[in-house]
């Protein structure tokens, strides 16, 4: 069976860490739940950074010092929310006009003391044009935003 692609994926997680720490864990260690085989470098990946700011970036460094700018930072509101684009198109591939990239957004929600329900919606994919759902569909599979939860989760839950 077919999944039909559609312009907004949400997942969501309950991660057994206070909200200040599964705020940080994301922002911060980006680069060290994110799979390194996901990678639009030439090379390997040396470092992922977050830069924590509106204005700021997402970024991969190779091994050889070259980059890849694939998100910019849209809303940055610790420990609530942060709002990144995604520069990436249905190719794989960066895209530099910014009219035709999607967001995400990811919330942090204080469920109790130790507990942060952390709700991810990544919007506007139709935004990339002809072969969006390819977007969609990659984001919203095992390997796209689950994967990265999942291995966000069990950082966060892990981080002291």
């Amino acid at each position: 069976m077919t999944k039909t692609a559609t312009a907004v994926v949400r997942r969501e997680i309950v991660v057994d860490a206070p909200i200040e720490r599964a705020f940080t864990v994301f922002t911060e260690r980006f680069g060290d739940f994110k799979p390194p085989e996901h990678n639009l470098l030439d090379v390997p990946i040396a470092e992922t950074v977050f830069d924590p700011k509106v204005g700021g970036y997402i970024c991969d460094r190779g091994v050889d010092g070259s980059e890849c700018r694939w998100a910019r930072v849209l809303a940055y509101e610790p420990p609530d929310r942060v709002v990144f684009s995604w520069d990436i198109g249905p190719q794989w591939q960066l895209e530099t006009d910014h009219e035709a990239t999607s967001e995400v957004e990811v919330r942090f929600v204080a469920e109790a003391p130790q507990r942060t329900r952390v709700e991810l919606e990544h919007r506007n994919i139709d935004r990339h044009g002809p072969g969006w759902e390819a977007v969609s569909n990659g984001i919203a599979n095992d390997a796209g935003w689950p994967l990265y939860l999942a291995r966000f989760a069990a950082l966060a839950e892990k981080a002291s």
